[in-house]
């Protein structure tokens, strides 16, 4: 007669065999899923990454092919025509990948006069200086339309701040917002034009200077102004200026500010002197310089 023990005692490794047999497959199985579960984070880890790089890489390429933006309202010619009474001849903008139009002809004895100019140059406030009251007077009086043309040649000489730039951009916002007040502001950045190698004037000072203008539509010029709007413009209509011949001239193309053209044809004088620029403008218009009351009459 037995008891049973032997019996149940080798029920009992068996059962552990199984028991440890069990728990050696659910390890098994365990580690599978822990290394299913790592590969599959890993590859979306890979794919993020992946994404990630051509997204940036589309993003590069889009915007180094990305055209520059729109022109400003009433410089379809690259540049702000000023006409009796200085007020300001209105054109459409220049879309993106749109050419300049050229300004229309002057009525026949109306002197056109145009310059390209940068407004970190010193040439271009000497000249400017010099001789913007009697040009005021001319284009008040309707002798002469007087058209601006800035430039941004300079950005390397505002330690980094491409104050050229910004100046253009701030007189495009004003031509685009307020274009009767262009001729005071233009003639106000020269007036507060800062040396070559220096910062130039901040943002909010040209801001303060287009208010001093008179100005309207103020917000949005100091918000074109911050956000520097037209900055591609100018730097496409800069390269235009300095690639290609200027129109209605023999000028082949700005190699330096400021060019100054009077019925297409190049001031080369002195900048400094009201009467010889005077002069050049009589002498193109085809009357001599004593003529009594020569219009336009150069300042004494």
């Amino acid at each position: 007669m037995t008891n049973g023990r032997p019996e149940d005692s080798r029920q009992s490794k068996n059962q552990r065999r199984e028991a440890a047999r069990e728990k050696a497959k659910q390890l098994r199985e365990q580690q599978h899923k822990k290394e299913v579960r790592n590969r599959v984070v890993l590859f979306s880890g890979l794919g993020v990454v992946l994404i990630a790089i051509v997204v940036s890489v589309v993003l590069i390429v889009a915007s180094s092919a990305k055209p520059a933006g729109p022109g400003p309202l009433n410089m379809a010619s690259d540049g702000l025509k000023i006409t009796t009474g200085n007020v300001a001849e209105t054109t459409p903008a220049l879309a993106a990948d749109q050419q300049p139009t050229p300004s229309a002809a002057n009525p026949t004895g109306v002197l056109d006069i145009r310059v390209y100019i940068d407004y970190m140059c010193p040439y271009c406030g000497q000249f400017e200086t010099t001789n913007v009251a009697q040009i005021g007077k001319w284009v008040a009086s309707g002798a002469a339309t007087y058209e601006v043309h800035p430039l941004s040649l300079l950005d390397r000489s505002s330690l980094g701040t491409k104050y050229s730039t910004r100046a253009a951009n701030a007189a495009a916002c004003v031509a685009n917002y307020s274009p009767n007040n262009f001729f005071d502001f233009s003639a106000a950045l020269f007036q507060n034009q800062p040396a070559e190698n220096t910062s130039g004037l901040p943002d909010s000072q040209l801001q303060s200077i287009a208010a001093s203008a008179g100005v309207g539509s103020t917000d949005q010029i100091n918000s074109c102004i911050q956000n520097q709007d037209f900055k591609g413009w100018v730097a496409t209509s800069t390269t235009r200026a300095t690639t290609e011949p200027l129109p209605g001239s023999t000028v082949a193309k700005v190699t330096g500010t400021p060019t100054v053209l009077v019925d297409g044809q190049q001031y080369q004088g002195s900048l400094t002197d009201a009467n010889a620029f005077a002069n050049f403008v009589l002498q193109v218009s085809g009357q001599s310089s004593s003529t009594a009351t020569p219009t336009p009459t150069p300042s004494s």
